[in-house]
């Protein structure tokens, strides 16, 4: 029972927990990076998952060409 319910349901708070403490960094982060120079601070970026299904990965462009 717990691995059916209790397991999705912690899991589901920690991870709206983590996003609401890490949102304001990762706001900074854009801004910082807009700031820099960098038209699109965030890019999309494929990758096989599970079973290497692909799935979309969203990042912050902090590296450059130099």
């Amino acid at each position: 029972m717990y691995k059916r319910t209790g397991k999705r349901l912690f899991d589901f708070m920690a991870s709206l927990a983590g996003i609401l403490v890490l949102l304001p960094l990762m706001l900074l982060v854009l801004l910082v990076l807009f700031l820099s120079g960098i038209n699109r601070p965030i890019f999309f970026q494929q990758r096989p998952g599970k079973n290497q299904e692909i799935f979309t990965m969203i990042k912050f462009r902090t590296m450059t060409n130099e």
